[in-house]
């Protein structure tokens, strides 16, 4: 009999052995599990012929508003900094507020705004005059370059120490980040 009572004993302890995860085993951890359910529900990024730019000139000469339009079928995801460049000058307006990169979601058939500051004060004399600014929904993209003239600034955009805001909802949400509201 006591035989038998340690083999119960024996049997139940190896059940409660094989229900309990052993650290090698191919179950994710919670962590690594919740990454990547993360990943998965992420949109993938747009293509870049399904998107629409556009760019123009605001009521405030110093201010570009741009655009992009997700015309496919589908919700993806554009960088959440455009990419706004001037003509031949190196760089590109940087962003406000500051911060890295990321995924924006644009669902199908809708429009993302971002106001463009090329320059704070127009009467500063180290301002430069381009022709042309590029604008691009991802850093990846060859993206979109619009002249001085299709922005309705006249002959040339004058720039120094440009910002951009991140994608916005609408263009009241982008004046306000960049301080215009």
């Amino acid at each position: 009999m006591r035989i038998r009572t340690v083999l119960v004993l024996s049997t139940a302890a190896t059940a409660l052995l094989l229900a309990v995860p052993q650290s090698g085993s191919a179950a994710p951890r919670p962590a690594k599990a919740a990454a990547q359910a993360a990943k998965a529900a992420q949109p993938a990024k747009c293509a870049e012929k399904a998107l629409r730019l556009r760019a123009e000139q605001s009521a405030d000469p110093t201010v570009v508003h741009i655009s992009v339009t997700n015309r496919s079928t589908r919700v993806c995801t554009v960088d959440r900094i455009p990419t706004v460049t001037f003509g031949d000058l190196d760089g590109a307006a940087l962003p406000t507020p500051a911060g890295e990169s990321g995924p924006y979601r644009i669902g199908a058939g809708r429009t993302a705004y971002a106001a463009v500051r090329t320059i704070a004060d127009p009467g500063d004399p180290e301002a430069r005059r381009v022709g042309s600014i590029g604008v691009s929904a991802n850093p990846a993209y060859v993206g979109r370059s619009f002249t001085a003239k299709e922005l309705g600034a006249g002959d040339a955009v004058l720039v120094w120490e440009p910002v951009t805001t991140w994608w916005k909802p609408s263009v009241a949400a982008a004046d306000k980040a960049l301080g215009l509201s």
